[in-house]
């Protein structure tokens, strides 16, 4: 009982803790008002008008001053960066068709691997411990036995999920395709001639001086790449629509062969996409869902092992697969703790700046043993969405961040629901945020997402307007079976 007593005295000191320095300005500012009001009461309006001549000001230095302002003022509204709204965003879902149960995958997998059976228990044991559920897909070629990853197949699936999601997107925004003045789409590891870029031009006819950029080979981070290239390209066209398109195309990419570390992502990676409407035209404010708040983006790739911690190749047979390092946690950790050191300082109220400050000096000084101190992120954001690149990712940053298991709620649903869809998962996340009907005016919304480089990646949103729980959407027709129990091992 004392201990509980001394925790709730501790938790009730750190919150008027907290509450003190993030209202400092506000507790000096106030009394000085209050001062400088009841001074000149005091006063009385014959001392004040005698204190105002006695300036001597002259109808020239008035002028002066107040062109002065004017100047300054016009150099700040200029030089301040454009605001970039998310108008609204359309997820992917796959056919129930495109369904891959564990049953299916296992029996799939027993033909294909039937010379080696340790690869099939491999496979086995990780796909008992990875947080996928029954419901998430594959593309069509995949469901061959054996799988047929042909160009016409993985052109066909990229048609499938892009299109699909733009169309979603034109429905929900009524955005004309011949309003689109930059398209970026992003996709690691299939990248034809023409590019899919080229092909969604194509298909709806955009417009000839569209501004368009296809980005390969940067894993499962480049939805928010894309998002900051968006964002500095709107900061120089003004009155400008960027629609940013995220997949990953698993088609060509199922690997076939032995090699453990290979067969991971066939494990994990399955069929998702997301078409994203961004604009800095200020006739969009009103119905914009978000506001881009800031991108942060750190990369590893100087050092070798981060580098190829995530790595395509080839194995001893020469069949092409992607190879997933041991030390791929380590990386990721460090990655996200340069990541942070980054975006603390801009997200972090005065509170939690200080602590850090304070430790940071005391392990300095004093003792290097000292425990570091962990910034409260809690402080700085509602909601979180977690790329949901695997089980021991979304539980590396739960731990790491100190966060709860609600804060982690969607990450872990999406992975269960739809496995790693690649760079489209933190879409699908904020899609189940908003469906549970949790997003409110003026939550903060922190995109954490790892990349092939490697990379760690970071973007912030603010929400414009309380959002209404969405009728349509990848979420709805099962939202309310979550949150789900997921057990550590599924038995198969």
């Amino acid at each position: 009982m004392p201990h509980f007593s001394n925790s709730l005295k501790l938790k009730y000191v750190k919150l008027g803790y907290q509450y003190l320095v993030n209202h400092i300005l506000t507790f000096i500012i106030i009394p000085l008002m209050l001062a400088t009001f009841i001074e000149l009461l005091r006063l009385g309006p014959d001392e004040i008008l005698k204190l105002w001549n006695s300036l001597h000001l002259h109808l020239l230095q008035i002028l002066s001053s107040s062109f002065l302002l004017i100047i300054i003022a016009t150099i700040y509204f200029m030089s301040k960066p454009r605001t970039v709204f998310l108008v609204d965003y359309a997820c992917f879902k796959p056919p129930v068709t495109c369904r891959v149960p564990f049953a299916t995958f296992m029996e799939h997998s027993r033909l294909i691997l039937k010379n080696n059976p340790k690869s099939v228990e491999f496979q086995m044991r990780i796909l008992e411990r990875s947080g996928l559920g029954e419901e998430t897909c594959l593309p069509p070629a995949i469901h061959y036995i054996p799988p047929k990853p042909t160009m016409e197949a993985a052109r066909g699936e990229a048609e499938l999920v892009i299109f699909s999601a733009m169309d979603s997107l034109f429905k929900k925004t009524g955005l004309k395709p011949k309003d689109i003045d930059i398209l970026i789409v992003n996709c690691s590891l299939f990248s034809p001639t023409p590019s899919l870029s080229a092909m969604v031009v194509n298909k709806y006819k955009l417009r000839s001086n569209i501004k368009s950029f296809n980005l390969s080979g940067m894993g499962c981070s480049a939805g928010l790449i894309s998002i900051d290239l968006a964002r500095d390209l709107l900061q120089i066209h003004p009155n400008f629509n960027a629609v940013v398109v995220s997949t990953e195309i698993i088609t060509p990419n199922y690997y076939q062969g032995n090699e453990r570390a290979m067969l991971l992502p066939n494990c994990l990676f399955r069929m998702g996409g997301a078409a994203i409407l961004l604009s800095n035209r200020k006739s969009e404010r009103k119905r914009a869902k978000y506001r881009l708040v800031h991108v942060v983006r750190t990369h590893k790739g100087s050092d070798d092992k981060a580098f190829r911690c995530v790595f395509e190749e080839e194995d001893k047979e020469g069949k092409v697969g992607i190879s997933l390092s041991k030390d791929l946690m380590a990386i990721a950790g460090e990655a996200l703790k340069s990541n942070i050191t980054t975006m603390g300082p801009l997200v972090l109220p005065a509170s939690e700046q200080l602590l850090f400050l304070f430790t940071l000096i005391g392990r300095k000084i004093f003792n290097p043993r000292w425990k570091p101190y962990i910034p409260d992120f809690k402080q700085a954001f509602e909601h979180f969405c977690i790329h949901a690149g695997g089980r021991a990712v979304i539980d590396e940053l739960q731990k790491n961040l100190q966060l709860s298991a609600e804060h982690v709620e969607a990450s872990r649903m999406t992975l269960h629901r739809f496995g790693n869809t690649s760079s489209s998962s933190l879409w699908y996340e904020l899609n189940y945020i908003e469906s549970k009907g949790r997003m409110k005016r003026g939550d903060r919304v922190w995109q954490i997402a790892f990349g092939s480089g490697f990379k760690c990646n970071s973007a912030v949103w603010k929400c414009n307007r309380t959002i209404e729980t969405p009728l349509d959407g990848p979420w709805s027709d099962c939202i309310d079976r979550y949150p789900v129990h997921i057990p550590e091992i599924v038995k198969l």
